[in-house]
């Protein structure tokens, strides 16, 4: 049975001086409602762009351990993952995300991945790997990840990460992703009255959704 991983957005600007980066949580959408022009005009993302709520929290997403909130980000068309920044960016890009497939994230000066490459981040697959906290999705290893470039960009291609991958804490105008996940640490204490879990993980491909 597949699953499938959908979110809702919230969107918050992180002070750091007259260029404040701005960071789109999802906190706000409903599951599996299109994400598209929710934080339009400036951000618009392209068809089959979803939001994913937790399974623990009512909704249909196969994950845990989310960097804020209980809502994140999955594409569903490889072809057509694509987010457009109307007015556009610079300085950097980050995110965190949760991945069972490998591909890249790459940062173009003109709308609908068009013009130039600025930038790009390449995803490898931890999706269940060293996880602890809450056991109960298979997407629970968050990594973060960014890339500084020069320049204005304007758009941003999510292709070759489709449906096995999710984001989170999608940042605009730095390197590091707004928010965050709980130390391994603090994790480690509350796993005391859960007992083993990690038997638990599946290790078979997995999508990040419920269909």
């Amino acid at each position: 049975m597949k699953k499938f991983l959908m979110a809702s957005v919230a969107l918050f600007a992180l002070p750091s001086g007259a260029n404040a980066a701005v960071t789109l949580t999802f906190e706000g959408l409903t599951n599996l409602q299109e994400v598209g022009s929710f934080y339009g005009p400036d951000y618009v993302f392209s068809q089959g762009s979803l939001a994913l709520i937790d399974f623990d929290a009512g909704g249909s997403g196969n994950t845990a351990n989310e960097p804020s909130g209980q809502t994140s980000l999955v594409f569903l068309n490889v072809n057509s993952a694509i987010l457009n920044v109307t007015n556009g960016f610079t300085t950097g890009f980050s995110f965190f995300y949760s991945a069972n497939s490998t591909g890249f994230v790459s940062v173009y000066d003109d709308f609908n991945a068009g013009g130039n490459l600025l930038g790009q981040i390449a995803i490898v697959n931890q999706y269940n790997q060293n996880c602890a906290g809450d056991p109960s999705g298979s997407y629970c290893n968050w990594t973060a990840s960014g890339v500084a470039f020069g320049g204005l960009a304007k758009s941003i291609d999510f292709g070759g990460t489709a449906n096995f991958v999710v984001y989170d804490n999608i940042t605009f105008g730095s390197v590091n992703p707004g928010g965050g996940v709980p130390e391994p640490a603090a994790w480690a204490m509350m796993l005391a009255g859960f007992g083993l879990v990690g038997g638990a993980m599946r290790r078979r491909q997995a999508n990040v959704s419920f269909a």
